[in-house]
């Protein structure tokens, strides 16, 4: 039997505390009262203490207060923390285009006509693009219907012929929201832009001579965005594509290599919040540069080669169309 001055009651706790406080306390009260080592209770804190995973603590009404040096620390994770959640302001942009590179998208409409439409709503992985479109554009009709197109990427030489073809749609008449914005139809936009067409190898849609690098590409699907909202449903397209062909200019290419672009030759047009911009110099060596580009070749290079010179004027229907 234990002898001894009977322990101090534990102290009072608020409701909702957790539950691991209340037994820590009630085994430092009880741990502190009794004058003999080894009780059964400070063996049981022990252990207890043993048990549990490390964790930090910060001092609360029923525990110790801390001491000089942790205050002071607990006071700069306070400053710190209030810094970096200062240094945002929530707002919100009617556009989030926060840079992108400009892409001159050609396609042909119904009676086999050019068009050439600028755009920057468009990314890559691998051989395969995302081309982001609304769904009323000339552009996107030409697309469901024709399945096919050359994705043109300007440099920042070529800003003053993208920016000639600001405003200006295939479509006649032009759509009712595209008028309210000014826009007008143009129906030979090569001529409008003064660039060059040339004939591509794989499709109809012609390339742009003057344009570094150009790409003749296919569209292997069709996704819908925000179908969720009733509101923008069935206004906006995301056109997968796959690529066939890619030419570019020789003064772009990276000096004894076959197939790879010279990042500080190749400057391309980048639209950041509706306004032109050139690419500037590296501004940071990139680890990521290190792992070599024939490491990401796939599949789709060595099915572009399989890709018969000049397309079949009949490989694209509407049964196929996804």
């Amino acid at each position: 039997m234990l002898t001894g001055p009977l322990p101090a009651p534990p102290p009072s706790f608020k409701f909702g505390e957790p539950t691991s406080n209340r037994r820590n306390a009630i085994l430092r009260t009880t741990a502190g009262s009794c004058p003999l080592k080894g009780t059964t209770t400070e063996r049981v804190s022990a252990r207890a203490a043993r048990s549990r995973p490390p964790t930090v603590s910060i001092a609360t009404s029923d525990s110790r207060q801390p001491s000089a040096r942790e205050a002071a620390k607990l006071a700069n994770v306070t400053v710190t923390t209030s810094a970096a959640e200062a240094a945002h302001t929530r707002i919100e942009p009617g556009i989030l285009y926060f840079g992108t590179p400009v892409v001159l998208l050609s396609t042909v409409d119904q009676a086999g006509a050019p068009n050439l439409a600028p755009m920057s709503s468009a990314f890559w992985l691998g051989w395969r693009g995302m081309l982001g479109l609304g769904a009323k554009s000339k552009t996107a009709q030409n697309l469901m219907r024709n399945r096919e197109c050359v994705l043109n990427l300007p440099s920042d030489a070529l800003a003053a012929a993208v920016d000639r073809l600001a405003l200006t749609t295939g479509s006649d008449p032009v759509p009712a929201r595209k008028y309210e914005r000014g826009y007008r139809h143009e129906a030979d936009k090569f001529a409008r832009a003064g660039l060059t067409p040339v004939t591509s190898e794989t499709v109809r849609p012609p390339r742009v001579a003057e344009c570094p690098v150009t790409m003749e590409a296919v569209v292997e699907a069709v996704h819908p965005l925000a179908e969720d909202d009733p509101k923008q449903r069935g206004g906006v397209l995301v056109f997968e594509v796959r690529v066939l062909r890619v030419h570019v200019h020789d003064d772009v290419r990276m000096p004894g290599t076959d197939d790879r672009i010279d990042p500080d030759r190749w400057r391309p047009l980048i639209m950041s919040f509706q306004k032109l911009y050139g690419l500037g110099p590296q501004v940071h060596p990139s680890t990521l540069a290190k792992i070599p580009e024939r490491l990401y070749r796939g599949p789709d290079i060595e099915r572009s080669r399989d890709q018969s010179s000049r397309a079949n004027e009949n490989r694209f229907t509407s049964g196929n169309q996804r």
